[in-house]
């Protein structure tokens, strides 16, 4: 994965390790950026679930949402990750989006992204959710980041 040090010369950029762990363990919503049919930027924080394994950004979206129809026109996101709190840290990047809509690859991903976030599928809005995404309603947005830029304003520059 391409690294870059989204302030350079103020704190330090995180590691790849440290971006994946980051990535997989916060609970934190992904900004993601498309641009609709006039050419205006759209931004849309969504939950998400990253995949160590294969690099990749999941996000459960309905199947109608401004995002989807976006990322139709146009594959190309950029995404930002970041934690509010200091000392701040965060990974950005940019990447392209296939729009997953089988059922059958869908709702596992699903199912991870409520769990993640609610901490159970018996939650009424994981239930909510899942019954739109088994009905067809809803899609998976995976995203195949090309690079990452990252910050950790809590490491001191050597």
């Amino acid at each position: 994965m391409k690294m870059l040090s989204a302030s350079p010369g103020f704190g330090a950029p995180l590691s790849e390790q440290e971006s994946k762990d980051f990535l997989a363990t916060g609970k934190l919503n992904v900004h993601l950026g498309t641009v609709d049919e006039n050419g205006h930027a759209n931004i849309h924080p969504a939950w998400y679930y990253y995949d160590p394994n294969n690099n990749k950004i999941y996000v459960e979206t309905s199947i109608q949402s401004k995002k989807t129809h976006n990322l139709r026109r146009n594959k190309n996101v950029y995404f930002c990750i970041d934690d509010p709190n200091p000392p701040y840290k965060g990974v950005r990047g940019k990447g392209s989006v296939i729009i997953h809509e089988d059922v059958n690859f869908n709702v596992p991903i699903t199912e991870k992204i409520m769990i993640k976030y609610l901490g159970k599928l018996e939650h009424p809005m994981a239930q909510a959710l899942l019954d739109m995404q088994k009905k067809g309603k809803s899609v998976i947005l995976e995203i195949s980041p090309k690079y990452y830029s990252t910050w950790d304003y809590g490491k001191q520059i050597q």
